[in-house]
């Protein structure tokens, strides 16, 4: 039996009280040369329902609990894994746009992923306008991660527009080796829960360093977010069953002439410019508050050529990183989610990514919860919203001779937190996408002329 991590249960019960808890990722592409869009996905969902390639073990297997696991979340295997349930065809009216396009994926996204089989599914979409296509594929976050589920996908991908007979974009990069079945007995379950408990013991210690460190850091610079200190917002609500997604996609070559000259990071240029986005966003809606907006920010811990490698689902450290929404100047506005995502960093490092999950929670699950009881409005919440940064394929790629023009992360709302930025970098590109509640956020397209606006603000105040 191999119990799930303590975040991925986390993940899959919290998921029962709130929104699906499901990351996704949409490939717009170009067909070969010669080869139509419909002709091309049709010979793609072909190959998929054909391969003999071995599906990936991560994309093989369901979480379960009951009786027999002692209340335990587990990973059970799915030996007849039925790939016409996790892959489909989907076909725009012809001269579909990019709106269409998102409006599909918004419904798409909506839609929770079923329990009893492995939590997955893909879309190969044709009737794009310039007779292109696409391929959305949602996996649920307790598989993969944001950098596991690119890497994992970026397998399919090639630099070499000639090639083809490329794996699946399920399939395994590893030859598969027979494995040591456990039985689900008392004595492997002590062994499993002894395991955690001894993590645990080493845990505690890093928790007391890193809590220490967040109330010295909260007391002594603005570039800490204290626990319930964000502003309400009404992206801090209880959320409906409809999401909208809206994406653009940024010239890395801008991003970098920013971060040269400011002598910052990449994360901290495009940070500051979302921030730049909420800000010119909320001011148009009359709803800027007077206290700057915290973000809850996801920092990974491995490496990107590591990712997935080690067959866990998530590892990431989490931190509340203020921005600074009251701030006018592009500039400063720069130098302070600098700073502040440089203490974020430091105490995922120094503490390790349990620690801070642990020390982040009583803060975290109230923002979430809040929302859902009476008097849930007088509950400040602990941050607005999170922003995550993903690398994607650093060259040009090519899906079985199809030009891979654009990569979009489509990510995850839930209750408390109605509105989702996600970047993904890609080539020469950085796409961001928007997922909102719709009900909540109706006007997400309206964050896409306001992201160039952003950019330009920036580059006026720092090149």
């Amino acid at each position: 039996m191999q119990t799930l991590d303590p975040l991925d249960a986390m993940l899959l019960t919290a998921e029962l009280i709130s929104s699906p808890m499901h990351v996704a990722v949409a490939l717009i592409m170009t067909p070969p040369e010669g080869t139509t869009s419909a002709d091309f996905m049709a010979e793609m969902y072909e190959q998929a329902m054909t391969s003999r390639d071995p599906v990936d073990p991560r994309l093989r297997r369901r979480p379960h609990r009951g009786v027999d696991t002692g209340g335990l979340w587990v990973w059970r295997d799915v030996t007849d894994l039925d790939l016409s349930h996790h892959v489909h065809r989907l076909t725009l009216p012809s001269g579909s746009s990019i709106e269409d396009l998102w409006a599909l994926v918004s419904e798409l996204h909506a839609e929770p992923l079923d329990r009893s089989v492995p939590m997955w599914m893909a879309y190969l979409i044709d009737g794009l306008d310039g007779d292109r296509c696409a391929l959305y594929i949602k996996i649920h976050h307790i598989v993969v991660d944001g950098v596991a589920g690119l890497t994992m996908i970026g397998h399919s991908l090639t630099d070499d527009p000639n090639r083809r007979g490329m794996p699946p974009f399920y399939a395994t990069t590893a030859p598969e080796e027979p494995s040591k079945p456990r039985s689900l007995n008392p004595l492997s379950m002590v062994r499993d829960v002894a395991g955690v408990a001894t993590s645990g013991l080493s845990l505690a210690r890093h928790v007391a360093s890193a809590e220490l460190a967040n109330i010295v850091g909260g007391l002594m610079t603005s570039t800490v977010a204290t626990p319930f200190g964000a502003p309400q917002t009404r992206f801090n609500t209880k959320l409906g069953p409809r999401r909208v997604f809206a994406a653009t996609s940024l010239d890395r070559k801008r991003i970098r002439a920013i971060q040269d000259a400011a002598d910052v990071t990449g994360n901290d240029v495009v940070t500051a410019l979302v921030t730049g986005v909420l800000r010119d966003w909320l001011t148009k809606q009359d709803e800027l508050p007077d206290e700057s907006l915290v973000a809850l920010c996801p920092v990974t811990v491995r490496g990107h050529e590591s990712a997935g490698d080690d067959g866990h689902g998530n590892q990431f450290g989490l931190g509340m990183c203020p921005l600074p929404t009251v701030v006018e100047d592009p500039a400063e506005r720069l130098s302070l989610v600098h700073y502040a995502m440089s203490n974020v960093k430091h105490q995922v490092a120094a503490n390790g990514p349990g620690a801070m999950l642990l020390v982040l929670m009583p803060a975290v699950v109230p923002t979430v919860v809040s929302p859902m009881l009476p008097f849930g409005s007088r509950v400040k919440p602990s941050y607005n919203l999170p922003i995550s940064n993903v690398p994607g394929p650093p060259k040009p790629s090519y899906f079985n001779g199809a030009s891979v023009d654009e990569i979009y992360p489509v990510s995850v709302v839930y209750d408390g937190m109605a509105l989702n930025v996600t970047l993904c970098s890609y080539a020469d590109q950085i796409g961001v996408g928007y997922i909102a509640d719709r009900d909540v956020m109706a006007d997400v397209n309206d964050l896409v002329p306001l992201t160039e606006t952003a950019l330009a603000e920036l580059e006026a105040a720092v090149l």
